[in-house]
C-alpha cells in the first residue's frame, strides 16, 4: 500500500520535512515514489508547500494519508481558499 507521509531531513534540532508518496514497507527515509511538497516547522511563520494536484492523484489511486500530512493538507486548504466556480 502507498502512504503519503513525512520524511525528516535537516540538522539536529532543526527539522525539515518532505512530503512523499512511498510504499509503507519502506523505511521512513527510504526511496520515495514521488516528492509532493515540503514542510518547515521552525521559522516564525511555518512554511507549507504542497503539490495538491499530485496528492489528489495519489489519493485517487488508493494511497493513504498519514495523520500529520492530513493535518497539513487541511491547514493548507484553509489558508488558500479554493477558486470560485465560473458562472456562466
Amino acid at each position: 500500500m502507498v502512504k503519503i507521509r513525512l520524511a525528516r531531513g535537516g540538522a539536529k534540532k532543526r527539522p525539515f520535512y518532505r512530503i512523499v508518496a512511498i510504499d509503507n514497507r519502506r523505511q521512513t527515509n527510504g526511496r520515495a515514489l514521488e516528492f509532493l511538497g515540503t514542510y518547515d516547522p521552525k521559522p516564525e511563520n511555518e512554511v507549507i508547500q504542497l503539490n495538491v494536484a499530485g496528492i489528489d492523484a495519489w489519493l485517487n489511486k488508493g494511497a493513504q494519508l498519514s495523520p500529520a500530512v492530513r493535518s497539513l493538507l487541511r491547514r493548507q486548504r484553509i489558508a488558500v481558499p479554493a477558486p470560485a466556480a465560473a458562472e456562466g
